[in-house]
């Protein structure tokens, strides 16, 4: 079990009077606040396109200089030529002692590939990002993936353009939820600006980052995501990112149940590089050296693996354009299979600066494209980009990030079908046979808890009216207390002429006087059609535990009183709809009809 860190855990906020004195907003999940922070939004989504250009260009220059030795901003990759040895191992573990001091002397937050780093301040940190993170943890990338490593460029860019939305947000009077929304529009931003993918970077908000799906934060998002697609354009273009040519591709039977094969593969590939990472995490927590030193000695590994194959090294998207065109040869396919999955694990372990999505979609483009040898030929590329779907919704846990990616990558829109075969059973694998993703793992790890399944709310699904106490006790305002009639009840509505007056409690009622003179005027009320969430909204903000239920068309009329103990009626309900078992249809029933 993982230590629990209970420094990482937010207080309990106090909320503002103001907010005390009136019902919460409860299930209202649209304002005109909405209009605002879509605005600011549009503002965030344009600063994140321009953060993710910098980006590349940085990495593209030092990738240049450190292996090429020129000064030179086009997109490049190591191994296109032969490099010396000690090129290829120094490199890296330069890189290397270059982030593990910055990460000491600069701030530990950015260490890691960004994901988890951004989950964690939106989950833990009131969606606040320091501002030096903005700067350090891309220039950290940079220098990692410049130096050979065998990471992508999108994780650092999410933490990136999830801390201008966090900064700007910061900066202005608006709630812990506003800033989350804002953190997660740069990063979805970055994300679209980097992979000119707009849908897939909405999916990923969803299913990793904003932990809803809700007007007030998807509208932003989407918002933040366009402007981003929009000006990509101009700077780097519109075409798919790995074009891939379907022709006129008609898929038999057969062929699609065999993505089945290609899905499972590809989860159990998820689920060995996730054990790696970890258990590398675990290897280098066990050196008896500091870890700023760690992430040189995981260059190291990078090396020896750029050795056996130098194009495992770098971000790789001349690799994967030419696994998933059908261009790569068997060796590098072996290559890329073996070494990038083994450098990438391990070296991810030590807690360096580098993301997980493009070594991802090499590695399953790999592995999609070593099945193409053996399963039926349908176009170049296409069992690379089921193996990239399927590794995907295996690792990530995010089977529609995963179609959406492939088909927003590729543009090849008519194996939709194959492609939700493959990452949906990649991911049942997954989630089968391993506890937790590659990103919630360390979140684990931390003394956290978060969950990835999302389902109805019970609370949502039933009223008040459902599980109050329709004969709860109700007083006279003048008239004598029987102590007899008030049984276990411990809040009592008081009346005045049949009309709501107030509460009083049991302790209140003991001296002999009369409701009226104990009472608590203006008291919290619910109504009859209130959601149990509203309730539950309305209990915490003002701190009670049981409340008088109201008429909604009559708010003077009592109806009953619910407790707090009243709502777990409704997750009562919800766990014998999962787990009670009972026959329906059948021989039993069949009986039982006609002896009737």
């Amino acid at each position: 079990m993982p230590h629990r860190d209970d420094s990482l855990r937010p207080a309990t906020p106090r909320l503002p009077a103001a907010a005390r004195g009136r019902p919460p907003l409860g299930d209202f999940t649209l304002s005109p606040r909405v209009l605002l922070i879509t605005g600011l939004a549009v503002a965030v989504g344009g600063a994140a396109t321009l953060t993710a250009l910098a980006l590349l260009r940085l990495i593209a220059l030092i990738t240049n200089l450190v292996f090429y030795q020129r000064a030179d901003t086009d997109m490049v990759a190591p191994g296109l030529h032969h490099h010396s040895v000690l090129l290829v191992l120094g490199a890296p573990i330069a890189g290397g002692l270059i982030v593990g001091l910055m990460a000491r002397y600069g701030s530990e937050k950015i260490r890691g590939h960004g994901m988890p780093e951004a989950i964690e301040a939106i989950l833990v940190g009131g969606s606040r990002v320091q501002p030096r993170v903005a700067v350090l943890k891309p220039v950290s990338a940079a220098v990692s993936i410049g130096t050979g490593g065998p990471f992508g460029a999108e994780g650092p860019i999410i933490m990136t353009g999830g801390a201008v939305g966090s900064i700007l947000a910061q900066g202005l009077r608006l709630s812990a939820d506003e800033r989350k929304t804002l953190l997660v529009a740069g990063a979805a931003a970055g994300m679209a600006a980097t992979f000119n993918s707009p849908l897939a970077a909405i999916l990923l908000a969803v299913e990793l980052l904003l932990f809803e799906w809700r007007p007030r934060s998807l509208v932003p998002v989407t918002a933040a995501v366009c402007v981003a697609a929009i000006a990509r354009g101009p700077l780097l273009g519109t075409s798919a990112l790995f074009p891939v040519h379907t022709g006129d591709v008609h898929l038999a039977a057969g062929t699609q149940a065999l993505c089945l094969v290609s899905g499972a593969t590809g989860g159990l590939l998820a689920v060995a590089a996730t054990w790696l990472v970890y258990r590398a995490e675990d290897g280098f927590a066990r050196l008896p050296v500091h870890w700023m030193w760690w992430p040189a000695i995981g260059g190291a590994i990078i090396g020896l693996g750029g050795l056996v194959e130098p194009r495992a090294l770098g971000v790789g998207y001349d690799v994967i354009r030419q696994l998933l065109t059908g261009r790569a040869t068997l060796s590098l396919i072996a290559g890329i299979l073996v070494v990038k999955t083994l450098i990438w694990s391990l070296s991810l372990g030590s807690g360096t600066s580098g993301g997980v999505l493009a070594p991802v979609f090499m590695i399953g483009g790999a592995l999609g494209a070593l099945e193409g040898h053996v399963l039926p030929s349908v176009f170049p590329g296409f069992w690379a980009m089921m193996g990239l779907a399927a590794v995907v919704g295996g690792v990530m846990r995010s089977p529609l990030t995963g179609v959406v990616f492939t088909l927003e990558l590729t543009h090849a829109w008519s194996v939709l079908l194959p492609l939700v075969i493959a990452a949906t059973s990649a991911y049942a694998v997954s989630a089968l046979l391993l506890k937790r993703s590659v990103l919630t793992e360390k979140i684990a790890r931390r003394g956290l808890h978060l969950t990835r399944e999302y389902s109805t709310d019970p609370l949502e699904t039933f009223f008040a009216r459902d599980v109050m106490d329709d004969g709860a006790v109700v007083l006279d305002a003048a008239g004598a207390v029987d102590a007899a009639r008030l049984g276990d009840q411990s809040l009592f509505p008081v009346t005045d002429g049949g009309r709501l007056a107030g509460v009083a409690t049991r302790r209140a009622l003991g001296d002999g006087r009369t409701p009226g003179d104990v009472m608590t005027a203006d008291p919290v009320v619910v109504r009859d059609d209130d959601t149990l969430r509203h309730v539950a909204s309305v209990f915490a903000a003002h701190g009670v535990t049981r409340a008088p239920v109201v008429d909604h068309a009559d708010p003077e009329r009592v109806l009953g009183v619910i407790a707090l103990r009243d709502l777990l009626k409704a997750r009562l309900f919800d766990l014998t709809e999962e787990h009670h078992r009972e026959r329906h249809l059948g021989p039993r029933s069949r009986r039982f009809a006609h002896s009737r």
